[in-house]
């Protein structure tokens, strides 16, 4: 990665206390995920709490490989474990007990926040400067101004945003914007043993993606590819699938994911639209102090007394 990729730019007025808020990358960044070459050994699990200072508690074990069932409030990220069959034409599916132990494979896939384009995230999201998108593509939460609405859970297609009881507030991977911030990777890249992730510009993972689609696919895995759904114009976190046509095999990540219609439709017309009359209603009351003056005090009334 070139020198220039590494060159800090700050953002002129932005004001906040998270860690890195107010620093970037000048070119748009992404985290590339290699499903086909990731061990499970869960590194990137361990760096991630270090690095952030999270809390680690106690999980529950329900009959799997992964550290937990699903992502919390202070586990950002998680290592899906799932055991598949690979058919004859190349494609992954659901395995039965009775089915030949030769065809089954074991896929892993790191799951975080996808760090979208079109965030669903900061469309919900009603209080100002609490969810913030850098120029070089990272989402990043700032607990701060969290009013713990929850809207943001409701947005993310890909349910990652979780909710601290005890806090009030709601909590996702940063991409950590504080290290990329100041040139440097993210935690979880640092710790990655086999080289399943890679951290650069768009330009260069979406390249280095294409490539070893091309390697698997020579390789027996016809139906490989790159995952960075259009349906959210993109995201700045892709997967390298063995199987690109069933992405819900890889722990239900979806294959068209959506951010809910209801949150469009306030973010682009209603709000403006509330807005505009908010203004409406301030200038009106403007004029009318101008024109008629301030509100006066209503004198006493005079009462007049019999015989008088």
């Amino acid at each position: 990665m070139g020198q220039a990729t590494l060159e800090i730019q700050r953002i002129s007025g932005h004001a906040g206390a998270a860690p890195g808020a107010g620093t970037q990358r000048d070119l748009e960044v992404c985290k590339l995920i290699d499903v086909t070459t990731c061990i499970g050994c869960k590194a990137c699990e361990v760096a991630c709490l270090e690095w952030n200072g999270l809390p680690f508690e106690q999980t529950t074990f329900d009959n799997t490989y992964q550290t937990m069932p699903d992502t919390r409030w202070n586990y950002w990220q998680l290592i899906r474990f799932k055991e598949v069959k690979k058919n004859g034409d190349s494609t992954l599916g659901e395995f039965s007990d009775s089915d030949n132990s030769d065809n089954l494979m074991w896929i892993f896939r790191k799951d975080q926040c996808m760090h979208c384009s079109d965030p669903g995230c900061l469309r919900a999201c009603p209080a100002d400067g609490a969810i913030v998108q850098y120029q070089n593509g990272i989402v990043d939460f700032q607990q701060e101004n969290c009013i713990g609405c929850q809207y943001c859970v409701s947005g993310c297609p890909f349910n990652i945003p979780k909710f601290n009881e005890t806090t009030k507030k709601v909590y996702k991977c940063t991409l950590c914007s504080d290290r990329v911030g100041q040139g440097l990777e993210p935690a979880c890249i640092k710790s990655c043993p086999t080289g399943c992730l890679q951290f650069g510009t768009k330009e260069d993972m979406l390249r280095a993606a294409e490539e070893r689609t091309k390697q698997l696919q020579k390789n027996g895995f016809t139906n490989a590819g790159v995952y960075d759904p259009a349906s959210i114009d993109g995201t700045h976190v892709i997967y390298v699938l063995h199987d690109n046509t069933n992405p819900e095999i890889y722990g239900n990540l979806p294959k068209t994911p959506r951010i809910p219609l209801a949150f469009t439709v306030w973010k682009r017309f209603f709000k403006p639209i509330l807005g505009g009359l908010s203004m409406l209603g301030l200038a009106g009351i403007f004029f009318h102090y101008v024109m008629l003056g301030p509100k006066r005090t209503q004198p006493e009334p005079t009462i007049k007394q019999e015989g008088k």
